[in-house]
């Protein structure tokens, strides 16, 4: 077919031009006839009606397609589904009040809600019922980012080592967008492409909400509508262990054992920060250089201070990226009455997560809890009991984290930390502090070894308190 002047295709076709196809006989089919169209003549036949058929035809085969095998690359959290299940509740649901609830302050205490932060400052995963050891809940602030200082923050001596120093939502807002899963193996499942042989091993998986720049990230924003529905975003995964890693898997993967400072602690842990993609440290806002560490089980910090001693709990009291002591409690009554003097600005979204607690309850009324000194457990509403005893070690001293609002990262300039420093500067052993919420440490029943100091926590027991009296906290 010629490209220039008028184009001609010379088709051969065993038909006639005819108008009705119901004048076709076979006379007609037997005598081949040649037709002359114009390309024009071609597209001309293609009017509006016939296109829109065409179109609908073409994407009713192409979408069903595309939805059952999506264009993209397959997800790490995808990869793990096929051989382990996600720890926690429904993605959707939570035991948390809402603010349209109305919850008892004169009934009796009881657990509402658990949650673990397994990255310290991150989002937490929410459980019906948590593993309790010698260090705090199981999965709980494993992990906790850092950056590595020139100066550290305190020594102005010039020539002073650079020194990594944990981070949080205190300086870093967005670190409440982090999300963090944790899977676990499932013996009901089959083997899977990251466990080609099995795994009796637990992960985490790191997602914040991240697409690449240009075309590049339409594709990101697609492929997410495809493989998670139309209010799918497209996110980045990191795979972490749960596990600290074998002296091997150290040298293969090129982790490295540095200090980290926490508060005025120091201490020896596991750096991870090669598994951190590059442009995580600016989704944080972080400018210095950005590590991941875990701790290590033979460098947990020891906990003393308000804690009970060695010989009365049984055994040396210890944390990992905890702040100071092993779970923190937080009444939601306590967090309301904060709530109902707060300026309307502040109020949004003012719920009990600000606090990051690991164990939620409703029952008493504001601030009952501030006299607590010990409690057990009674099953309750829940599936089990416990033996293991609670010793109310102090109050929580608040810092400007809960400023944060935890949906949105959006720091409100002042509140709720204004208001608490002046109507809860209610301990003499932290003054010019605002206080809520308080900090326990388990003790659990005789054992012989640290292996048997577990016990669980479930929700809907019920709290009951065996000994109360006056707090005075200690700084560290």
């Amino acid at each position: 077919m010629s490209m220039g002047g008028e184009a001609t295709s010379k088709l051969m076709f065993n038909t006639a031009r005819i108008d009705d196809i119901s004048q076709i006989t076979a006379k007609d089919w037997s005598h081949p006839v040649m037709l002359d169209f114009t390309f024009d003549e071609v597209l001309a036949a293609f009017d509006r009606q016939t296109t829109i058929v065409f179109v609908v035809t073409l994407l009713s085969f192409a979408i069903p397609v595309v939805l059952i095998f999506p264009p993209v690359s397959i997800r790490i959290t995808e990869a793990l589904a096929e051989t382990h299940s996600k720890l926690g509740l429904p993605s959707g649901e939570s035991n948390l009040p809402d603010h349209q609830e109305e919850i008892p302050e004169n009934g009796t205490p009881r657990i509402r809600s658990l949650v673990v932060y397994p990255v310290k400052s991150c989002r937490g995963v929410e459980l019906k019922r948590a593993k309790v050891v010698n260090s705090g809940l199981q999965y709980d602030r494993m992990y906790t980012f850092a950056r590595l200082r020139d100066r550290p923050a305190g020594n102005e001596k010039e020539g002073a080592e650079p020194v990594w120093e944990f981070i949080s939502q205190r300086h870093f807002a967005s670190m409440s967008r982090l999300s963090v899963d944790i899977w676990c193996p499932d013996p009901t499942k089959t083997v899977g492409k990251l466990t080609e042989k099995g795994s009796d091993e637990s992960f985490l998986v790191l997602r914040y909400p991240w697409k690449r720049p240009g075309l590049r990230g339409a594709v990101d924003w697609l492929g997410a509508k495809l493989g998670k529905g139309w209010h799918g975003v497209p996110e980045r995964e990191v795979l972490l262990p749960v596990a600290c890693p074998s002296e091997q898997e150290i040298e293969d993967r090129g982790y490295t054992f540095e200090p980290v400072k926490i508060w005025k602690d120091t201490v020896t842990a596991l750096n991870l920060e090669k598994e951190l993609p590059d442009e995580l440290a600016g989704f944080l806002g972080v400018k210095e250089r950005l590590g991941l560490f875990r701790m290590s089980p033979e460098t947990r910090r020891e906990v003393h201070r308000c804690a009970p001693t060695k010989e009365d709990a049984g055994y040396q009291p210890i944390v990992e990226f905890q702040d100071a002591y092993p779970i923190h409690l937080m009444n939601v009554a306590s967090v309301r009455d904060v709530e109902k003097h707060l300026p309307s600005d502040a109020v949004e979204s003012f719920d009990v997560r600000r606090f990051r607690a690991n164990i939620i309850i409703t029952g008493p009324p504001p601030y009952e809890e501030d006299t607590w000194k010990s409690f057990r457990l009674k099953q309750g509403e829940a599936s089990s009991s416990t033996d293991c005893i609670y010793h109310v070690s102090c109050r929580t001293a608040r810092c400007k984290l809960p400023n944060v609002n935890p949906d949105t990262a959006i720091r409100h300039p002042v509140e709720p930390d204004r208001y608490l420093r002046k109507h809860r500067n209610v301990d003499e052993g932290a003054p010019l502090h605002g206080c809520l919420g308080m900090m326990l440490t388990p003790i659990f029943p005789p054992a012989d070894n640290l292996v048997a100091l577990e016990s669980w926590l479930e929700v809907g027991m019920e709290i009951d308190v065996t000994e109360r009296g006056k707090h005075v906290y200690q700084k560290q």
